[in-house]
């Protein structure tokens, strides 16, 4: 992003999705305008699409106009550049996904995801070599990035002082299935949530949204929540920080009503 606005972001992965189109699109909604429809019910929305293959700049382009002016995308990496044994040798497959035109996005160009393996361990030489590839600036364009680490390995001072070293956000997963630790690493947070529950209306029971909401102003306003994972303790009080919070996984179809529940709880 261009400038810190200091916002709560919130969102899902992706716009497409066949069971949106009975408990989230209105009935008949046409195809070609669901992300035109989910940008002005949500806040963000995390590309899942960018992990698995490269868009040309149009497309980015496009989705630049068919969303509002305050919206925001997050971009998970290619996988081609994370999915590796030696993470140094990366340089290539970084430069190329930057470098496909996610310029275009422009200011509403959120941070970008580089997700690991769950099988890949902390090695604290090639990890660090990885992170002093990614490039801080696109042209005039500010980059911001974060790592989703998916080995216990992770766990540790030393993964945290690196990480607050390059100033790398690292997601905090609420998950069962993934290492889950609050501990922040950089100036704005990002969360993936993976635990909405399809017996549930909104994805949620009715009392987690104020607790969320509650996390999430914490977060904003330069605050540590209680109550969360750490590997060590808080950090004191700091500046107030731009926020990312994705219902992703879990009852995948109940992610658009558990977002818009945490948006209303917001105000």
């Amino acid at each position: 992003m261009s400038e810190t606005t200091n916002r709560i972001r919130v969102g899902v992965g992706g716009w497409t999705f066949e069971p949106w189109r009975d408990n989230f699109f209105p009935p008949g909604w046409p195809h070609a305008r669901e992300l035109e429809y989910a940008s002005r019910k949500l806040t963000a929305i995390e590309v899942n699409g960018t992990y698995y293959s490269s868009q040309k700049p149009a497309t980015f382009a496009k989705w630049r106009d068919e969303t509002p002016d305050d919206f925001v995308f997050s971009l998970k990496a290619s996988r081609f550049a994370t999915n590796r044994r030696v993470l140094a040798e990366a340089g290539e497959s970084i430069e190329r996904f930057v470098n496909q035109g996610i310029a275009e996005l422009a200011h509403k160009l959120g941070p970008i995801v580089w997700q690991f393996a769950p099988t890949k361990r902390f090695d604290p030489d090639d990890f660090e070599a990885f992170l002093k590839l990614l490039p801080d600036k696109l042209g005039a364009l500010a980059l911001r990035h974060v790592v989703d680490v998916r080995h216990d390995s992770f766990k540790t001072p030393e993964y945290l002082a690196l990480a607050r070293r390059h100033r790398i956000a690292t997601v905090f997963t609420d998950s069962d299935e993934y290492p889950s630790f609050a501990d922040l690493t950089a100036d704005f947070v990002y969360a993936r949530l993976m635990r909405t529950d399809a017996a549930q209306p909104e994805g949620c029971a009715p009392e987690i949204f104020p607790a969320l909401a509650a996390c999430a102003q914490a977060w904003r306003d330069g605050a540590e929540p209680a109550g969360l994972p750490r590997i060590e303790p808080a950090l004191p009080a700091a500046a107030p920080r731009d926020v990312f919070l994705y219902f992703i996984s879990g009852a995948k179809e109940k992610a658009p009503a558990a977002a818009m529940a945490l948006i209303r709880h917001l105000g």
